[in-house]
């Protein structure tokens, strides 16, 4: 049970979790989840936090630790995956969940994390900044969590510790919202920047062979197109 259930959006919304999680490795299948962070948002403002370290029950490569410094010796009295995850399903409830490259690496984790140790799915739709910032910045050399605080001005330091990745990720949705809601003002008069009725993303004016039309901004993973 490890396909995700929810669906990626690339929305605004003023109540969210932005969540993190750091691992041994980058395979859900192979690897462990060993940090688990996350910041529930209301109405715009932060209103709790949620951060663990997680014993994964097996040595932590040195490749790992040289990305996150997360050590065997810190995660040795830490809790185990399953009541870890019991916890942040909890802290998260039914709310939408944010985090940066979470379509290709986090939810990929946590779904498997989650059916693997709670035989449970995780329904809950997400946004993932990458997308966000693609579309938005599309100026940007490169879409990393710290170029766009970069960007922003939003301070990067102690950037890979998952609640600190939370924290800079919590302020550069809440710009990308900013730039989004301009965009759609902008362009109030026609569709670009309402949903894709396949998967939730946002609709793009773009330019064919044949003329213009819209196109999901998830391609090539969701190819919906219509007609201008």
């Amino acid at each position: 049970m490890t396909e995700k259930t929810g669906k990626r959006l690339s929305i605004y919304t003023k109540d969210y979790v932005v969540f993190d999680l750091e691992t041994t490795g980058l395979s859900p299948e192979k690897d462990e989840i060993i940090e688990l962070s996350a910041i529930k948002v209301q109405s715009g403002q932060v209103t709790s936090r949620f951060s663990s370290l997680v014993n994964p029950g097996r040595h932590i490569p040195a490749t790992a630790t040289g990305i996150n410094g997360i050590s065997d010796d810190m995660v040795k009295n830490a809790p185990g995956l399953c009541p870890i995850l019991e916890e942040f399903l909890a802290f998260a409830e039914n709310n939408i969940l944010v985090g940066h490259n979470i379509h290709t690496f986090d939810m990929r984790f946590l779904t498997n994390g989650v059916g693997r140790k709670l035989n449970r799915k995780v329904e809950n739709d997400y946004v993932d900044t990458l997308y966000l910032s693609k579309t938005l910045l599309p100026a940007l050399p490169r879409h990393r969590l710290t170029d766009i605080a970069a960007y922003f001005h939003i301070e990067t330091a102690g950037a890979h510790r998952a609640l600190n990745d939370c924290i800079m990720n919590q302020q550069c949705y809440e710009q990308l919202g900013l730039l989004l809601a301009q965009q759609k003002n902008r362009d109030s008069s026609d569709q670009s920047g309402l949903p894709c009725p396949r998967c939730g993303g946002m609709l793009i004016r773009r330019k064919g062979r044949f003329g213009a039309f819209w196109g999901c901004s998830g391609f090539p993973q969701c190819r919906y197109t219509q007609n201008a």
